[in-house]
């Protein structure tokens, strides 16, 4: 679906957009999914006496029962970022950071289902020059660590297809080289907006900053120009693309991102 969100913003962007994050309250609707599931405890006679002991019942929940297998777990997320995740959110993209000061990431898709996480596609990816961070600030070069949700898209290609409402305006034109010297050209071809300081449901191109400029914004999800970014994480074309055409807003989707360790936490 085409959506022309900001018509005045025709400009070039500069290869100085930084963009951050930050953490959020959750309404009921978002309430993280935290909960666990308590062993049923049934009673039978100990041997040799007339009294009774609790005895577990396997994870099946009648006695004779196969147990059944646990749901499997997001890897790699620890329980304080598994608690930011809302508990109506089935899709997540896990950006996995290869350390705390790299801009060398990992990119996978998962779907939650009855069975727990199952992951989809993997893909390599960049962060910020200078790493990760829980306390992003404009021009840090730092990407922000945790989870954002994902509601908007655009571009200056046409939508490929996307269920996001998709932006496409001149707007994305960007020029200028890298922190390596590598061309920027085409690198918001496709993007998908964080929604680290920001107002969800704008264009990515819009510059509401409800956590103040100084906490920096335009943190994206784009197309990778073979180098760090200033703070978003970039993709290659063909898997920016077929990002756009897996997110699914009916499954809320978020990005939990951030360096390994950092997302054990």
């Amino acid at each position: 679906m085409s959506r022309l969100a900001i018509p005045a913003l025709a400009l070039t962007l500069s290869a100085t957009l930084t963009g951050c994050g930050s953490v959020g309250a959750w309404s009921d609707d978002n309430r993280p999914d935290t909960g666990a599931t308590a062993r049923e405890m049934t009673e039978s006679p100990s041997p040799g006496s007339g009294t009774s002991q609790a005895k577990p019942l396997p994870a099946g929940g009648q006695r004779g029962e196969s147990p059944t297998a646990a749901p499997t777990p997001l890897p790699g997320v620890g329980p304080r970022t598994l608690a930011q995740i809302p508990r109506k959110t089935r899709q997540v993209v896990l950006v996995t950071g290869r350390g705390k000061n790299s801009s060398d990431s990992e990119v996978t898709v998962y779907r939650r289902t009855e069975a727990g996480w199952q992951p989809g596609a993997t893909w390599p990816a960049h962060n910020a020059y200078k790493g990760w961070t829980d306390d992003h600030r404009l021009g840090d070069r730092r990407s922000p660590i945790g989870v954002f949700t994902l509601t908007d898209a655009g571009g200056l290609l046409p939508d490929p297809g996307t269920e996001l409402p998709y932006d496409q305006s001149p707007g994305f034109t960007i020029n200028g080289t890298g922190v390596l010297g590598e061309p920027l050209s085409g690198s918001f071809d496709y993007v998908v907006a964080i929604n680290y300081n920001r107002e969800p449901g704008l264009s990515p191109l819009d510059w509401t900053r409800p956590l103040g400029a100084e906490k920096g914004g335009g943190i994206w999800l784009h197309v990778d120009h073979e180098g760090p970014t200033q703070g978003c994480v970039s993709l290659k074309k063909p898997h920016m693309r077929e990002l756009l055409l897996t997110l699914d807003p009916e499954a809320h989707p978020v990005v939990v991102m951030g360096d390994a360790g950092s997302l054990r936490r």
